[in-house]
């Protein structure tokens, strides 16, 4: 019969002889991909794991331990086996006190009875990983395994900052944009993918979204912290048109326009189809997010259609205003 067995920190798990295991001078056969070996049941060592009752009969006295056949124990030290007992953990949680009534752990040597126990093994092998995984993780500070990188986002679409992180026991996470800290909720979402990685969804991009933003992560033992750039692409555009004007002849006329783009879009005018030539008496300036026109001592020669437009690599924009002096 083949045995199971666990070993670390002078804890050692096997199944005796009078459970069906090999003994002393049992061998254990290895498990090949794919191949079915002999049924067997995992039997918690740990004294402090009671299994339920499952009969009231009086237990039958269990004859002295023996030590396991060699090759048949597991080193909780080896990166396989740790990866093995936290997907165990990750795989059976929540099934405990339920019968089962199928094989676990095809292809990977280990090996659980078809059987009314088998819910009893599972709870069990979950204890097991459940310490095992506190036993393997060191305590000590947090420290960032791949840091956060520079996103872009694009207007109205959604951007994630992601960051893998190793920090036992577990931390708290804080995000924040530009120094101030960003809650939770519809607009921003703290996403936890697995146990290493952390995220940081922003929602509804927009121009605003533009700054650096910092994790800052805690426990115990210290803090780290990393940070990058949500960099925001915005099509050019005019958010408000300028208005239709009428002035008197010798006054000042000033048409201006509410522009916005990122990158920052190129800005013109023109008068009846024609670029505007510009001089002191007519010129245009252009803001962050704003854009004017200004015509001193308006002539009725000034009188015309006049159209602002913008343009960036994402798109372009156009308005138009008619301005008479008489």
């Amino acid at each position: 019969m083949t045995t199971l067995g666990f070993q670390g920190q002078g804890r050692v798990g096997w199944l005796p002889p009078a459970l069906g295991g090999g003994g002393a001078a049992s061998s254990c056969p290895a498990v090949q991909e794919g191949s079915v070996p002999p049924p067997t049941q995992l039997v918690d060592p740990s004294p402090e794991v009671d299994p339920p009752a499952m009969s009231k009969a009086a237990p039958a006295k269990k004859p002295a331990a023996a030590a396991p056949p060699p090759g048949c124990t597991l080193d909780i030290n080896d990166p396989q086996v740790q990866r093995a007992a936290i997907r165990i953990q990750a795989s059976y949680r929540g099934h405990r006190g339920k019968p089962l009534w199928t094989e676990w752990g095809r292809g990977r040597g280990i090996w659980c009875r078809r059987s009314r126990a088998v819910s009893w093994d599972l709870w069990a092998l979950s204890r097991l990983s459940d310490r095992s995984r506190k036993e393997l993780r060191e305590k000590g500070p947090p420290r960032v395994l791949e840091p956060l990188k520079d996103v872009v986002l694009i207007e109205g679409s959604a951007a994630k900052l992601t960051c893998r992180i190793s920090a036992f026991p577990d931390p708290f996470i804080r995000w924040s944009k530009d120094g101030k800290e960003l809650r939770d909720g519809p607009k921003y979402r703290y996403v936890f993918e697995d146990p290493d990685v952390v995220a940081l969804v922003v929602r509804d991009g927009e121009l605003a979204d533009l700054g650096q933003y910092s994790i800052n992560v805690t426990n115990p033992f210290g803090q780290c912290s990393d940070s990058a750039r949500i960099l925001v692409e915005v099509p050019a555009k005019i958010q408000k048109g300028p208005d239709n004007t009428k002035a008197r002849k010798g006054a000042t006329v000033t048409l201006t326009a509410e522009i916005m783009g990122e990158p920052a879009p190129d800005v013109g005018w023109t008068k009846d189809g024609e670029d505007i030539e510009e001089d002191d008496r007519v010129f245009f300036e252009i803001g962050s997010t704003t854009t004017t026109l200004t015509i001193r001592r308006a002539t009725p020669e000034d009188s015309g259609k006049y159209e602002v437009y913008v343009e960036n690599s994402l798109g372009m924009d156009q308005s138009f205003a008619r301005v008479d002096v008489a």
